[in-house]
């Protein structure tokens, strides 16, 4: 009987600290970052101003399914230099393939409105911040092509990071072997329910990168570190109550750009139309605070 009663008071001396630490867990409070792709939000240059499509050159609005980023920096002001905010996330990085760059095998990718980061709000400095700042990485998305008089549909993976360190990747059944660094602008395509695949790389510093903090807080070049401001400030006391959820809204408007050669607005590789510029072209970040 002594043994019963024994068991039973360790038994609910166990249930008695898991019921604790469950309840110490359900109480911390995180800041939760997610994406969101918008088609119709403002199409902008480097200098965060709105953007036509140069003379020459063609543009669709590319469909989403994944992204990463490589770098999360809140800025308390426009005069915050780069660095020097509340860093929140920083990508693994390799020497593997001689130079630093993103490593690729350990990016985090995610689709629109999934959690991308979830840090705990007591490791954040308290704060009013008014910008953010993303380094993006990695898209992929669907894009319409033109072949053989023929509108299909394919896949293009396209690698904005200064600098990424690939293994291999694949596309549709379609294997790219790189076994090393890739520059920004390298991408990869492959035919949707086709046997085709081809790669290539966007000329140097082509890619767009929205700053409108050019001229306060410049970026460096090659870098896809795109800037944006809160609607509202966002405000880091320490002390909250309840998750805050920032969600990061990119402007895919017409974001996937070439130059044409036969001028009727699709994108025909085949006839040797090249990609110029695969970069997000704004970003406007909201917090539900």
């Amino acid at each position: 009987m002594y043994n019963y009663f024994k068991n039973i008071f360790a038994l609910a001396l166990l249930i008695g600290i898991c019921g604790c630490s469950k309840t110490e867990d359900i109480s911390e409070k995180f800041l939760i970052v997610k994406f969101k792709f918008d088609p119709t939000q403002a199409r902008l240059n480097n200098v965060g101003q709105p953007a036509t499509i140069p003379a020459g050159h063609a543009a669709q609005t590319p469909d989403f399914r994944q992204i990463s980023a490589h770098y999360f920096e809140l800025a308390p002001a426009p005069t915050t230099l780069l660095g020097n905010g509340e860093i929140l996330y920083h990508a693994p990085e390799t020497n593997a393939g001689g130079s630093v760059a993103i490593d690729f095998s350990k990016s985090i990718l995610k689709s629109e409105n999934e959690d991308y980061l979830k840090i705990p709000l007591k490791n954040i400095r308290p704060g009013v911040y008014q910008w953010i700042r993303v380094s993006l990485a990695y898209q992929k998305y669907g894009i319409k092509v033109r072949a053989n008089n023929q509108d299909l549909d394919g896949t293009l993976e396209s690698y904005v990071g200064y600098n990424t360190y690939i293994t291999s990747h694949q596309i549709n059944g379609q294997n790219f072997t790189v076994n090393g660094n890739r520059r920004q602008g390298y991408w990869a395509f492959a035919l949707d329910g086709f046997p085709f695949s081809t790669s290539g790389i966007a000329p140097e510093g082509a890619t767009t990168v929205p700053n409108p903090l050019f001229n306060t807080s410049p970026i460096p070049q090659g870098s896809c570190v795109v800037t944006g401001q809160f609607v509202n400030n966002l405000e880091i006391r320490g002390n909250e109550t309840t998750d805050v959820v920032v969600t990061l809204s990119l402007s895919i408007n017409k974001s996937f750009e070439w130059q044409e050669v036969n001028a009727d607005g699709k994108y025909e590789p085949s006839i040797g139309e090249n990609v110029v510029d695969m970069g997000l072209r704004g970003l406007v970040p909201t917090h539900n605070q």
